[in-house]
């Protein structure tokens, strides 16, 4: 009977993960598909850059919530003890299952953002302190650089390094799971990493600028 939770729950949290929230979004209020915009990300950024703030940050709250709630699924469910090594992989499962939905959604022909934000929600589930304190990085070099990118790869850069010098991991699969998600952001990156290094990717713009949505 466990197994069928565990399926049911993986294919729940890979659902969630696709939820097409910027693709939606440009789609249903500004009558665009937003990976033919911008920077062609299916992400908060990029939805921020070309729509405005408002459907940026709707875009940006429900990507994380949808991260935070797949890698609770094991939790709601009820599928193993409480706050064990056991429960906590069981979310780790669900959360990179969700992550991999978003990149690869199956509601948006397979082509979904960078995960982010929804990487994010993920790791506030399983570690809050830690998923804030890289928080701070990415706040702190956004505000000295001004570049979306290299604030995300600081921050998946320094999860597990805080993790490692300055909290208990709850089990050696979530600091390996740690150290996943800092190579798949550098991954997830590389175009940027080479504008970045060609001096050629664009900071982001604080003040809300909206482009006019084209049908």
């Amino acid at each position: 009977m466990e197994l069928i939770w565990i399926i049911l729950i993986c294919l729940l949290a890979y659902g969630l993960g696709s939820i097409a929230t910027a693709v939606w979004a440009g789609k249903i209020f500004h009558k665009i598909d937003i990976r033919e915009h911008g920077s062609g990300n299916a992400g908060a950024t990029n939805t921020i850059r070309v729509t405005g703030w408002t459907t940026g940050i709707l875009v940006l709250i429900i990507d994380m919530a949808k991260g935070w709630l797949a890698a609770s699924l094991p939790v709601l469910a009820g599928v193993g003890t409480d706050s064990s090594p056991t429960q906590i992989n069981y979310q780790i499962i669900c959360g990179l299952i969700a992550i991999v939905g978003h990149v690869f959604p199956v509601f948006a022909g397979f082509r979904g953002g960078k995960g982010v934000a929804t990487t994010f929600g993920v790791l506030l589930a399983l570690h809050p302190m830690v998923t804030f304190s890289s928080l701070g990085v990415f706040l702190g070099v956004l505000f000295i650089t001004g570049y979306v990118s290299a604030s995300s790869i600081s921050a998946g850069v320094s999860f597990p390094l805080i993790l490692l010098f300055f909290f208990d991991s709850p089990s050696l699969i979530f600091t390996i799971f740690s150290v996943i998600i800092a190579i798949a952001i550098i991954l997830t990156h590389r175009k940027n990493i080479s504008r970045l290094l060609a001096g050629e990717e664009r900071r982001f713009l604080w003040k809300n600028r909206r482009r006019k949505s084209q049908n």
